[in-house]
């Protein structure tokens, strides 16, 4: 049984980061292509190739052992500045990266990102034309035992109509509402059998403990319902505004996290979406493909952080490019590539490290070593 979840696992998260990165790095394969920038190598994975081949165009596909990620590298992407003798003789004369327009060079970096949120435009789609959009219903599905909403009488069943004065207007209401005060004494007014019920609550309070700040806690869960099929047309349009909604949503949990608002310790990693997928799958197909949609909305957005060496990077420099007329120095980018590099390398090790907290590691080599 640990074999067949372990390979579940492993085939779950090959397959979801495999697509990820296959679009993402498609995205940039396509533009420079449209921008009549050759394509040297189109990379999936890290580390000495498995398999590689050559198209029509010359470009060298590559799968790699590593699947942590891929990379398109353009003709001529290196600067003149840095090239050899060696390297500037091959160039092809209006096929390199560094000879074509800002705005060309930003299409190419900007559109793997964009491949990304086209992706999970693509699969919530396809998800809410086959099996319907789930919604979430202010209606309580269960209540924790021992938490704010049972000490006060709260049943499953109830509809949650306004907190003290509050009108409340769905469930992202009550909890936005919940979340600001915690410890407050009020009254939750409850829609029961047909009739309102005043009940009075003391909402729970949860201090994070990177932060030190305590936020409100109700102690219910909602209930959930998936809709029924929508035409495609309809399904496109709600495909565009859950994109949206979760871009939104993923920014708002990062601005918390920057801001000491919510805990650090929520980033997960690789492991973590590694473990996730293997979950996830075992749902069905359909929360896979939900699950990735997820994730494809992340990578776009993480990838346009201003953060050098990610996407987000270059296109700043080629912003100021723009504006200045020429490039930013050699030396500012060479350090702002360094720091970027640290950054980087810094999430990854923290993250991978609340990966294995999580998976109980470090307390497990804690009682050994005890």
């Amino acid at each position: 049984m640990m074999i067949h979840e372990y390979l579940r696992t492993l085939v779950s998260f090959a397959f979801v980061l495999g697509v990820l990165v296959t679009i993402h790095e498609l995205g940039h394969y396509l533009a420079a292509r449209w921008r009549g920038v050759h394509v040297e190598v189109f990379s999936l994975g890290f580390g000495p190739a498995l398999f590689r081949w050559h198209d029509r165009s010359g470009t060298e596909w590559r799968i790699c052992p590593i699947p942590l990620g891929g990379y398109v590298r353009p003709h001529g992407f290196e600067d003149p500045e840095d090239a050899t003798p060696e390297q500037k003789a091959a160039w092809i004369p209006g096929r390199t990266f560094h000879d074509k327009s800002v705005a060309s060079r930003a299409i190419v970096i900007l559109a793997g990102p964009v491949f990304n949120f086209l992706l999970a435009i693509v699969l919530f789609t396809l998800l809410f034309s086959t099996a319907g959009q789930p919604s979430v219903r202010n209606e309580i599905a269960s209540v924790v035992s021992n938490g704010a909403a049972a000490a006060a009488g709260v049943l499953p069943g109830d509809v949650i109509r306004r907190i003290g004065t509050h009108q409340v207007t769905g469930v992202e209401d009550v909890q936005g509402t919940v979340m600001a005060e915690p410890g407050a004494q009020t009254t939750l007014t409850v829609r029961r059998n047909g009739q309102d019920m005043d009940l009075p609550i003391t909402i729970g309070s949860v201090t994070d403990s990177a932060s030190a700040k305590p936020h409100g806690q109700l102690g219910v869960m909602f209930a959930t319902e998936v809709g029924k099929p929508m035409s495609v047309p309809h399904a496109v349009v709600a495909g565009v505004e859950e994109t949206w909604k979760v871009s939104v949503q993923t920014l708002q949990g990062v601005w918390q996290i920057l801001t000491g608002q919510h805990t650090a310790k929520d980033l997960g990693g690789p492991l973590k979406i590694a473990q996730l997928s293997g979950q996830v799958a075992q749902y069905g197909f359909a929360s896979l493909l939900s699950f990735m949609a997820l994730l494809s909305v992340n990578l776009g957005l993480i990838n346009l952080f201003p953060v050098p060496l990610l996407d987000g990077g270059r296109l700043v420099f080629y912003a100021i490019e723009a504006l200045r007329g020429r490039p930013v120095s050699k030396r500012i980018q060479e350090i702002s590539f360094q720091a970027g590099f640290a950054v980087l390398a810094g999430l990854f090790l923290f993250s991978t490290f609340n990966d294995l907290s999580s998976f109980g590691l470090f307390k497990w080599i804690a009682s050994l070593v005890g």
